[in-house]
């Protein structure tokens, strides 16, 4: 008889999620799917609120990554007033974008996904985690916490509070940058520069080379990509061009405003999860390993994928090298970490880059705006990938309807073909142990998913599903619309 393996909380990711494993006769793997078990549902009840208060509700959407919605819905209800923030706008919100993704991929390699590598993916999870990196390596642990702390203090002088931000508003940024909290950033921005370089040779050097064999064959699937960039192709993170490219490398451009052209979005009945796919490959959507169809994938990887070049020196010298290792697009999921690296070192350079450019200080930060009927889409690279906020309104400036696809809902059909992959090369026979457990979720936890972020209503069909257990845990008795 089959049996249904259950991995129940996966763990190291933010959010709620499990894997059910179905097993076959023969022990082996005849399916696996990751069951998103939670609902946020932003986008019903911002319908009705006036849209400049959006860029400071959706920012409660997660706790982790605040800054993306923040600053995607800002440039969303840019588009719906139709005005241009001032360069010194821009760069503001391009800053506490770039100094947000240190904190955050500092946060992933080693309080998430880095037990896995420093510790060993078998090791015992009591000591896998952050606190054995930080008992086994004392002075790395103690520089990643004050790293991630210069990251929120950096955000706090900037724009008076690190999460929750309300300084991105319609039209620019609310407070000008003064020349004495310029002189206040610039040491903290060195200083987190300088972990950067070492997080990418220590990587290199004592993590990545041990871990190759596995890279090779772990959560390995063949997908499309997509991911911002500059008009000469350079990845830029705040705003561009999307780039959606195919498995063999081809790729079309377009202004994220017309992302419906290019994108759909369907549920399925066993997640709280939409799944986007690429409408414009014309060959529908599909999951199966062996032909899948309109997946593509978001986040560091896909960015580095889809990119020709990184404007920054030291990040374009990585670039380049694991072009030449790797080649593209590269497809190797475990390859996200190494391009995360890359994406910290090149975030770490443009915070310097940016605090050295005079016109930062501006005091001509926003433009006024005027309520009116119309429709604006704002896109942002989060760090778990492309975030897209799209707005309705009213003659009075009232939001009729909004819709967002979340960075993490993209890698939504990637992450349950990559956790198939693996479960179904690690289980034979009916044998399995926690370690092997473990690295199941390690496919999961190489894209940095963000399911808070990710679970939100299309258009009144989410599939909601209740079981009813009893008190020993079997299932008694399920509800489901």
């Amino acid at each position: 008889m089959g049996k249904t393996i259950v991995i129940q909380p996966v763990s190291r990711i933010e959010g709620h999620a499990k894997v059910e494993i179905q097993l076959d006769d023969t022990g082996n793997v005849a399916d696996t799917r990751v069951r998103v078990v939670e609902l946020r549902g932003f986008e019903r009840f911002c319908i009705g609120r006036p849209v400049e208060e959006l860029p400071r509700i959706v920012t409660s959407i997660c706790g982790v990554c605040p800054w993306s919605h923040h600053l995607a819905s800002a440039k969303a209800t840019d588009a719906v007033f139709g005005v241009e923030p001032p360069p010194a706008g821009r760069r503001l919100r391009d800053l506490c974008n770039s100094i947000a993704y240190t904190e955050e991929h500092i946060l992933h390699f080693y309080f998430l996904s880095g037990p896995d590598f420093v510790m060993g993916p078998d090791a015992d999870y009591s000591v896998r985690n952050v606190i054995g990196i930080a008992q086994s390596n004392p002075e790395i642990g103690k520089r990643v916490v004050r790293n991630r702390h210069l990251g929120a203090q950096m955000l706090e002088v900037v724009s008076g509070k690190p999460i929750h931000p309300v300084t991105a508003v319609p039209g620019g940024f609310s407070k000008p940058l003064t020349e004495k909290e310029r002189d206040e950033l610039c040491p903290m921005a060195e200083e987190v520069l300088e972990f950067a370089k070492f997080s990418m040779a220590f990587a290199k050097e004592s993590i990545f080379p041990k871990y190759l064999d596995t890279v090779k064959v772990l959560g390995v699937i063949n997908t499309g990509f997509m991911g911002t960039v500059t008009d000469d192709g350079a990845l830029n993170l705040y705003d561009g061009k999307l780039r959606l490219m195919k498995p063999d490398g081809s790729f079309e451009d377009f202004h994220y405003d017309r992302y419906t052209e290019y994108i759909s979005e369907r549920v399925q009945e066993w997640t709280y999860q939409k799944f986007p796919y690429a409408k414009g490959w014309g060959e529908g959507f599909s999951m199966d390993p062996d032909n899948p169809k309109g997946v593509y994938r978001v986040n560091s990887l896909a960015r580095i994928n889809v990119a020709d070049k990184i404007s920054t020196p030291l990040a374009q010298r990585e670039f380049e090298e694991f072009k030449e290792q790797f080649g593209s697009p590269a497809q190797l999921t475990l390859l996200y970490h190494w391009a995360r690296l890359i994406e910290l070192l090149y975030n770490a350079e443009h915070v310097v880059e940016l605090l050295d450019d005079a016109d930062i200080t501006s005091k001509e930060t926003r433009v006024a705006v005027t309520p009116r009927a119309a429709r604006g889409v704002g896109c942002a690279e989060a760090p778990r990938g492309s975030l897209i906020h799209d707005y309705e309104t009213d003659d009075k400036g009232l939001v009729t309807d909004v819709n967002l696809i979340v960075a993490t809902q993209h890698n939504n059909a990637p992450i349950n073909m990559s956790v198939n992959q693996a479960a179904r090369a690690l289980i034979k026979d009916g044998d399995y142990d926690q370690g092997i457990l473990n690295m199941v979720e390690m496919a999961i936890r190489a894209y940095d998913p963000c399911l808070s972020c990710a679970t939100h209503d299309l258009a009144g069909r989410i599939a909601v599903r209740v079981d009813i257990l009893d008190v020993k845990g079997n299932l008694k008795d399920t509800f489901q619309n």
